[in-house]
């Protein structure tokens, strides 16, 4: 079995490697089960907005205990890196890593959420500071809502607003930086002019381009934030409609537990 600094070594290596790290997000232990049993997948990542859910609580409202206590059994599930979504790191952003890396995660997303650009670099570099203080090389994947906080200011404003951001992220320590948003090849072009290449990870929604798109661009990583949870919940719900009009299972479902 690898040890935590074993793993938190190899999703940086991930992350820099030339081939665009693809990580399907996952929110309690059968979905990590599941995508980890897949010989594609080279790391987990939880899904901040799914596991809220799955307890009932909205987007980034989710108490830190128990969004770890979820987190904590997606870990011991796996012998994989797992990167986590820690929200906007919540009160004190480096004790908030320290508590996440003593159940096992070795890297994760912090939003920026749009504060002030000096504040936001020290939560980072606080973040840097307890992976060090734990011995561990915490993969900050650093996020900025430059995009989907960034209102109907026009785009230019947002691009420009991510790369200062970013490369101030960069600075502080982080090793990735995280721009949400449906981006197109020009725009994601230009961030990765600004920051850097295999620099930025990018999120895959509706819309946006495909991994191997991203990938030719200079992405470093894609992962799919709540998609992979609604479209099973989507599943789920034709299911049901199907077996309310009298249908089957079908029988192409598999075992997965």
């Amino acid at each position: 079995m690898a040890t935590q600094l074993e793993k938190a070594q190899t999703l940086a290596a991930l992350h820099a490697a030339p081939e665009i790290l693809r990580v399907v997000n996952v929110w309690d232990v059968i979905s990590a089960q599941a995508i980890a049993a897949l010989p594609e997948t080279k790391a987990l990542a939880t899904a901040g907005h799914s596991i809220a859910a799955s307890f009932g609580y909205p987007d980034g409202t989710i108490p830190l205990d128990v969004s770890l206590s979820m987190i904590s059994r997606i870990v011991e599930s796996t012998d994989l890196p797992v990167t986590s979504d820690l929200d906007d790191g919540y009160d004190e952003p480096g004790e908030t890593v320290r508590r996440a890396i003593q159940v096992g995660v070795v890297g994760a997303n912090v939003e920026d959420r749009l504060r002030p650009l000096d504040e936001s670099v020290a939560r980072v570099a606080a973040v840097i500071r307890a992976g060090e203080a734990e011995g561990v090389p915490f993969v900050l994947n650093a996020r900025t809502d430059a995009f989907v906080r960034g209102g109907d200011r026009p785009i230019e404003a947002s691009i420009a607003d991510a790369i200062e951001r970013g490369k101030a992220f960069l600075d502080a320590g982080a090793n990735l930086v995280f721009v949400p948003g449906i981006l197109d090849a020009a725009v994601t072009r230009q961030l990765v002019e600004g920051i850097g290449e295999r620099k930025i990870s990018v999120i895959g929604l509706p819309g946006s381009l495909t991994a191997a798109e991203y990938e030719a661009l200079g992405v470093a990583r894609v992962s799919y934030g709540p998609m992979p949870q609604r479209v099973a919940l989507t599943a789920l719900q034709d299911l049901a409609i199907d077996l309310y009009k009298d249908g089957v299972i079908p029988a192409s479902t598999r075992a997965l537990n």
